[in-house]
């Protein structure tokens, strides 16, 4: 089973993307950290004991990875285009407890298990060979973090919970078709429109809304 993990926001700058969820939840988010493998920088927020919110942009003094980044961050102007255009939530992550046995079952839909650190942590994420979303992000980027405790524990919270997510689709009935087939657990719900994500998510300020 997939369960959710955490929710991305892909900024061209992470500048931009601090200052959008500030401007949206009333919080800064705290520094995550570099990615070596990867080449970029985020930063967290902690949303319950076992998610969190991930701000991630290009590191632009990062040498390059040697292959395409993740979540689409290689091709700036799509980045650039779905800022401008209000996708700034672009997707989510999912974890599972056995990744390669997904891998196996949907061959090509989720690309291959890498080794992936930030700092000291270490875990298997995997990236398509174009770098890009699963089905442009309709569909989330499956992980696994092994053993040991959800790193959102080691997060400081700032009071803030995810209380619901919703994904609008042009084709809603197959997007739902492919989460039961995906065993997704807690998956958005699944609106017909065009592509785009909303969070509720509550805070010390209320209920707000990310997209």
């Amino acid at each position: 089973m997939l369960t959710l993990d955490h929710l991305v926001i892909v900024a061209p700058d992470l500048a931009a993307g601090v200052a959008h969820v500030r401007d949206g939840l009333g919080v800064d988010m705290p520094e995550g950290g570099r990615h070596r493998e990867m080449a970029t920088r985020n930063h967290l927020l902690r949303l319950g004991p076992a998610t969190f919110l991930e701000v991630i942009a290009v590191d632009a003094a990062a040498a390059p990875p040697g292959r395409p980044r993740w979540f689409g961050l290689d091709d700036g102007v799509r980045v650039r285009a779905d800022w401008e255009a209000g996708r700034r939530l672009r997707g989510w992550v999912a974890r599972t407890g056995d990744l390669d046995g997904l891998l196996g079952r949907h061959p090509g839909l989720f690309g291959d298990a890498l080794a992936v650190s930030r700092g000291a942590l270490r875990w298997r994420f995997a990236v398509r060979r174009d770098g890009a979303w699963p089905e442009d992000g309709a569909l989330p980027c499956p992980m696994t973090w092994g053993e040991g405790p959800h790193p959102a524990g080691a997060m400081p919270d700032l009071g803030c919970r995810l209380a619901g997510l919703t994904l609008t689709h042009p084709d809603p009935d197959r997007i739902a078709a492919l989460y039961r087939t995906l065993r997704l657990a807690d998956a958005p719900a699944v609106r017909a429109g065009a592509f785009g994500y909303r969070a509720e998510i509550a805070t010390p300020h209320g209920l707000r809304v990310l997209s």
